[in-house]
């Protein structure tokens, strides 16, 4: 498949009965033809063709290709109603998708009239009408479907967040975008659009959560302008959900971009990867989540803009809300679309409330398991997704200029590094805590005043601060560091010896027995931080070793 779902063919059915005017006479009828065209086996070399309908567009589906074209609509905020509109449209697309899925987007084709006067793709003579053609891939490899039956593993989140921000870092700045007013619009025209349902959307709720999203926004006002100014607006994707990335000989591949309103598109890059946050979140995968978001920040360093992420995610959960309550008005079966929509409602009212940020330190000799517990507590604790994680391993191989997943050399370990390595992720952690996030710092913490510095940072911010101790027995701590692989740790059984000859001092953290499995001790560390049972079940089920 080439682009859309069943959830977007059935909003195109609540669209067109809403206000979509269809273009007039002789391009409609030309549309028809075309349409008519496309949908015979014989165009195809007589192979089978399926259709997939939204509100804009028809794909053919057809043997090894995907053909789609733009529907002669035109609605408020899109107009596809003429030849020329449509051809600009399939050009924006083609040029938008080929930055990330080069594999899927070929070519904007004509459609012409042949010698007997019916439509055909290609050919001389003028276009009266325009297709992208496609590579066609596996639907089965569409996040949203391996979501679903419950293929989405972190390994797999890591990758994507690895080509997200591949993406953001190479696209094109776009400081004439984006900023407060932008955002105010996508608000407003949320707060129109649920009101334009309040027979599914609780018009109370809807009209809280505007009034609470305008006052974020206004807070956030002068971060967004900031921002703008500063290059985090980009000619970024725009709709980054998990229905609009697929996998491509195993890797992660964006497609399907918002092509028809550049205001859509360009945007902080922040608001564009909420999007990806929330439809994780939305389905429950919150440490798949938690990894994306933690696995993007240290690829992008944008510590500053976490400060949006509750604004963006909340954003976005309106535009399902009202968009499912939409696909409900002109489903045959309406009753889980009404509960998505409310749903979505709920969560958008719930990811915008407060939550006071935190700080928490984990320490402990090389082997001890500071980041898989680190990690496995992360997505329980602070505002969702959870925490950000801040690894020293991350902030030493960054600061000597090397990617986390290779082997550092001593240049890493030189004189010195480490303090500023400690420094580095103290001033990360303010960062954090200052843009309204929990931080969990992992590091060996070994000297006294590596600890007290780091407690001292939540208490300059007035936040509450915890500090773990994990012990261990040296046998387990050398036999864990000698089983690693693919870990961005680069301690080894003679760094453990090491280790084990410093002078801790008086630690005043609470000490945590390590010797058991991770599992166990992360269950135990989340019942030390007061977290819910549920949340501490999830952290016991919690098997995977932290990646690079």
């Amino acid at each position: 498949m080439a682009g859309a779902n069943a959830e977007a063919a059935a909003e195109g059915t609540a669209a067109d009965r809403v206000g979509a005017v269809a273009a007039g006479g002789q391009d409609e009828a030309a549309q028809r033809a075309t349409r008519a065209m496309l949908a015979d086996p014989a165009t195809h070399g007589g192979a089978a063709v399926r259709q997939v309908r939204t509100h804009a567009a028809i794909v053919f589906l057809a043997g090894e290709r995907a053909w789609k074209l733009k529907r002669a609509v035109r609605f408020p905020y899109l107009d596809f109603s003429t030849v020329e509109e449509r051809r600009l449209a399939c050009e924006a697309e083609i040029r938008l998708n080929r930055r990330t899925a080069p594999e899927i987007y070929e070519a904007v084709v004509p459609v012409t009239c042949g010698p007997d006067g019916q439509p055909r793709i290609g050919g001389e003579g003028a276009a009266i009408d325009w297709l992208v053609r496609m590579r066609r891939f596996d639907e089965n490899q569409v996040l949203d479907r391996l979501a679903e039956v419950g293929r989405i593993d972190l390994g797999l989140v890591e990758a994507l967040a690895d080509h997200v921000a591949a993406f953001h870092g190479a696209a094109e700045p776009r400081p004439d975008r984006g900023g407060a007013e932008a955002m105010r619009r996508v608000v407003e025209t949320n707060a129109r659009a649920m009101a334009d349902r309040a027979a599914v959307l609780d018009p109370a709720a809807a009209e809280g959560l505007t009034t609470a999203t305008l006052a974020a926004l206004e807070a956030a006002a002068p971060l967004l302008e900031r921002r703008r100014r500063e290059g985090f607006v980009r000619l970024a994707h725009g709709d980054l959900h998990l229905g609009n990335i697929c996998l491509v000989d195993g890797r992660p591949r964006l497609f399907d971009a918002l092509e028809f309103d550049e205001r859509l598109t360009a945007i902080d890059t922040v608001y564009d990867i909420a999007f990806l946050v929330m439809d994780l979140l939305a389905r429950d995968f919150v440490r798949h989540a938690n990894r994306f978001l933690e696995r993007y920040v240290e690829r992008t360093g944008d510590l500053a803009g976490l400060a949006l992420l509750p604004l963006g995610l909340s954003m976005r959960a309106a535009i399902r809300a009202h968009v499912s309550a939409a696909i409900a008005d002109g489903a045959e079966d309406p009753a889980p679309h009404v509960r998505a929509a409310r749903r979505y409602l709920d969560l958008a009212c719930r990811l915008l409330e407060r939550v006071p940020p935190r700080l928490v330190a984990v320490g402990g000799l090389s082997g001890s398991g500071k980041s898989t517990v680190a990690r496995a507590l992360a997505p329980w604790i602070g505002a969702a997704p959870g925490a950000l994680v801040l690894r020293s391993d991350v902030v030493r191989k960054r600061l000597a200029g090397i990617d986390p997943a290779e082997r550092a050399g001593p240049e890493a370990y030189a004189a010195g590094m480490s303090e500023r390595v400690y420094e580095a992720l103290r001033h990360a952690a303010a960062t954090v805590l200052a843009a309204g996030r929990t931080v969990i710092v992992d590091a060996v913490h070994a000297r006294p005043e590596e600890r007290a510095a780091v407690e001292a940072v939540a208490h300059r911010l007035g936040v509450p601060f915890a500090g773990l101790w994990l012990d261990a027995p040296a046998g387990a701590l050398i036999e864990r560091v000698e089983r690693r692989q693919g870990d961005v740790s680069d301690a080894t059984a003679d760094i453990v010896r090491q280790q084990l000859r410093y002078a801790l001092g008086e630690v005043a953290w609470r000490r945590v027995a390590a010797a058991s499995g991770p599992a166990e001790v992360a269950a135990t560390v989340g019942r030390l931080l007061g977290l819910d049972e549920a949340a501490v079940l999830d952290m016991a089920q919690c098997r995977d070793a932290p990646g690079p």
